[in-house]
């Protein structure tokens, strides 16, 4: 568990950051001072009705945050759950810590584990990608009755066992040589149907370098060597997901991911207990979620 003894210098990005964003027109919401982060506030969405019957928890990777829901929060919520949609630290509407060693693998995940906690959330719906899942996926194993399914998408559960393969390390050395890291260029290219708007939302959270060092420094702390934070973690993870994982699990692949291939996938897909062969997306790429409400289609029709 990490303590905080004080708040660390962080910045704050302007609420007109986030006027008149498309497609995102949810409320925002903010919890602050969580068990270990005293003087930070982090941000979330949470839709839909409090005693709904199950909870979507949708977790964002890097360098994105929330908004990169906004095209499966409606559909979801068109099934009568409840849609909660948190902002990692360093990113989104959430504080922006700005020394970039403050982002620790441990430091994530606590902060997670701790938002689900202080908001009691169960009959929880993990909704994962990216570093959403790197984190995500080890959550569960330790408070297993508030999670009952899964709908999992190109992440990793990063055990430090495996290669973490060329187009990831390829990733890496283009972010750590440009730490300007241009988010909504970058998400342009990833994804070529968003419009310039939907481009300049993803840029939204960062005036300028100093807001970017979590989305810096993400690439850094995946897990390469067995010893590396969370590694540890992530193997009890990759155990507890094949041996003792209980619930529903539903999964999708962005065929087009250089950065986590679709081999990579079938690999959690056979690791997973119970996740049936994935939905295979043949245009989508890393960020599966800007083709998502087919994804959350397929997945509230699987779940039934």
């Amino acid at each position: 568990m990490t303590i905080e003894v004080s708040a660390p210098e962080y910045l704050r990005t302007p609420d007109e950051r986030f006027d008149d964003l498309p497609g995102y027109s949810f409320t925002p919401h903010y919890t602050e001072n969580l068990p270990g982060f005293a003087g930070l506030r982090m941000h979330y969405l949470d839709e839909g009705a409090r005693d709904a019957g199950h909870v979507f928890l949708c977790l964002h990777g890097q360098p994105t945050w929330s908004y990169l829901y906004r095209r499966m929060i409606p559909v979801l919520l068109g099934s009568g759950a409840r849609v909660v949609a948190p902002d990692l630290f360093g990113f989104g509407r959430s504080d922006k810590p700005v020394d970039d060693a403050w982002y620790t693998f441990t430091r994530h995940r606590d902060s997670l584990q701790a938002f689900v906690r202080a908001l009691d959330l169960s009959n929880i719906t993990l909704v994962c990608q990216d570093w959403g899942g790197i984190l995500g996926l080890t959550l569960p194993m330790d408070d297993p009755q508030r999670f009952t399914r899964l709908l999992v998408m190109n992440t990793a559960l990063a055990t430090g066992k495996q290669s973490l393969g060329a187009g990831f390390e390829a990733w890496r050395t283009w972010v750590n040589a440009n730490p300007d890291l241009r988010v909504g260029a970058l998400m342009q290219r990833a994804c070529r149907h968003l419009t310039d708007d939907e481009a300049a939302a993803y840029d939204a959270p960062f005036p300028d370098r100093r807001f970017k060092a979590g989305a810096r420094r993400f690439p850094n702390l995946v897990c390469d060597h067995p010893d590396a934070d969370g590694a540890e973690t992530s193997r009890a993870a990759a155990r507890w997901w094949r041996d003792q994982w209980q619930g529903q699990a539903f999964m999708a692949i962005g065929m087009q991911d250089t950065v986590i291939p679709p081999s990579a996938m079938h690999g959690l897909q056979r690791l997973i207990r119970n996740c049936p062969p994935p939905l295979e997306l043949a245009e989508a790429g890393h960020f599966v979620q800007e083709w998502g409400d087919e994804v959350a289609r397929a997945a509230l029709s699987h779940f039934g």
